[in-house]
């Protein structure tokens, strides 16, 4: 089990040059296809306290799932907003990159040289 953990999209350019840029730094992150293995409410709830953000800071907004569920709506909690994101985990911005207590958005992919 590596140190590092990576929510990948591999249909994703910064995702993919994200996951480059830390297997040319000799890591080989543990690898979690948030599309397929849909992280939960807690999961989301942990990943936004290791990166610092509100949920709708970890929104990707130009998702039609984003519009159709009038997620812009300043009215709704972060607990509405992660339960969009548990049922649409499309909304959810990529990648994440964790080590230990701390993450970071690979956007750009670069910010992940704050973890080594």
């Amino acid at each position: 089990m590596s140190a590092y953990t990576i929510y990948h999209n591999p249909r994703c350019s910064k995702s993919r040059q994200t996951l480059q840029l830390l297997e040319d730094n000799g890591i080989n992150p543990d690898i979690v296809l948030y599309l397929e293995d849909v992280p939960s409410t807690d999961d989301i709830k942990s990943l936004l306290k290791k990166l610092g953000i509100g949920a709708r800071d970890l929104l990707r907004k130009g998702e039609d799932a984003y519009k159709e569920n009038n997620l812009a709506n300043a009215d709704l909690a972060d607990d509405q907003l992660i339960e969009a994101m548990v049922k649409f985990p499309k909304l959810i911005e990529r990648p994440i990159v964790v080590k230990g207590g701390k993450a970071v958005l690979g956007r750009p992919p670069e910010n992940v040289l704050e973890l080594i």
